[in-house]
């Protein structure tokens, strides 16, 4: 997709579609629009009483968009049982860029120092369009998400977009919609305002339980 740049990328998400690769290393890049597509209800998320306790224990020190290109790069890295991945250098590129503008986000987990989990993903209007994930410790990112979940209710989104529905997905409440409905959602959340700055940078395991807990 020659000349394809970060504005054309916008509008892709803004139309209910999104970029992938066949592999890290092949340089094309084609565009996806799932028949079923996967969301996160915001309010609705499935939280397990061991997560719970676990986020609250603050073992991992969620951070914002202190290590986007890290965060990417983990996503991008082969891990045992999946050798390759659908994000190559030119989405890479692409999502680096949108973060400069402030239009891509990344929610991480430390632990000691270290990043040790999280996610990224593309905030537009109320919608927010989660790309991919990492963990390198049991639950790290499930924590990330939990966190952004709070973040996104605190701001006033209105969908989280997960692309596909996973098992893992689908324990925190995760459900597949039609792309009719999904463009409907979508049309209602781009002329949604929304904040992803609306809590502070740093935020307690107890207070972001308390954010995804709130009525809606």
């Amino acid at each position: 997709m020659a000349g394809f740049d970060a504005d054309d990328l916008i509008q892709c998400y803004r139309q209910g579609v999104f970029p992938m690769a066949d592999a890290r290393h092949d340089e094309k890049v084609f565009l996806v629009e799932p028949a079923r597509r996967g969301v996160i209800p915001l309010e609705g998320l499935h939280i397990s009483r061991r997560l719970a306790r676990t986020v609250r224990s603050d073992r991992f020190e969620a951070r914002i968009d202190t290590a986007f290109a890290q965060v990417i790069a983990a996503c991008a890295a082969p891990r045992p049982g999946r050798m390759e991945t659908w994000i190559n250098g030119a989405i890479e590129t692409l999502c680096l860029e949108l973060f400069t503008r402030g239009q891509a986000h990344s929610v991480e987990t430390w632990r000691d120092g270290r990043l040790v989990g999280g996610l990224y993903g593309v905030a537009l209007g109320g919608a927010f369009f989660g790309e991919s994930m990492f963990s390198m410790e049991r639950d790290a990112s499930k924590v990330a998400l939990v966190h952004l979940v709070a973040r996104l209710r605190a701001g006033g989104f209105t969908l989280l977009d997960a692309q596909f529905i996973t098992d893992h997905l689908e324990r925190f409440g995760a459900i597949e919609i039609s792309k009719a409905e999904y463009r409907k959602r979508l049309a209602a959340a781009l002329r949604h305002r929304a904040d992803f700055n609306a809590l502070p940078d740093y935020v307690a395991g107890a207070a972001a339980l308390q954010e995804t807990s709130q009525a809606s």
